[in-house]
């Protein structure tokens, strides 16, 4: 397994003892992320579209970092504190991700440091020259 942590980046800094992500095989697993600055490593202001929108955006850093992107995504748990916030990320995660779309569960919990939403995500990490199967069918 490989564990990876991104320090002198615009990923925030993890707050304890864990990477920002682990792969293991084929697989990719990020820790969730908040709507942290990357700079002073506190939650942004703002709603759940922008609180998700830098979510988003840090994953996306870190995927890039590993040479993957949004496409690699095949799980996601969005956690939002208020479920009824469900449509306002709703239409910010749609326009980041496509079909054919990744699994997700959205439960709501309770968030650290206030935080609106918070995601994590799992990618599948392809093995060199391997190429994209063409059907999803019967996988």
């Amino acid at each position: 397994m490989e564990y990876y942590s991104f320090p002198d980046t615009s990923i925030p800094q993890a707050y304890g003892p864990y990477s920002h992500a682990v792969v293991a095989g084929d697989f990719v697993f990020l820790a969730g992320q908040i709507a942290r600055d990357s700079v002073t490593g506190k939650l942004i202001e703002g709603d759940i579209t922008a609180q998700t929108a830098r979510c988003i955006e840090i994953i996306e850093d870190i995927l890039k970092n590993l040479g993957l992107s949004l496409r690699d995504v095949v799980r996601i748990t969005v956690y939002l504190s208020d479920i009824n916030d469900f449509d306002a990320m709703n239409r910010v995660y749609s326009a980041a991700f496509q079909e054919p779309y990744p699994v997700r569960s959205t439960p709501q919990v309770i968030m650290p440091f206030g935080a609106l939403v918070g995601i994590e995500v799992t990618a599948f990490r392809r093995r060199q020259g391997e190429r994209p199967s063409e059907s999803n069918e019967g996988e």
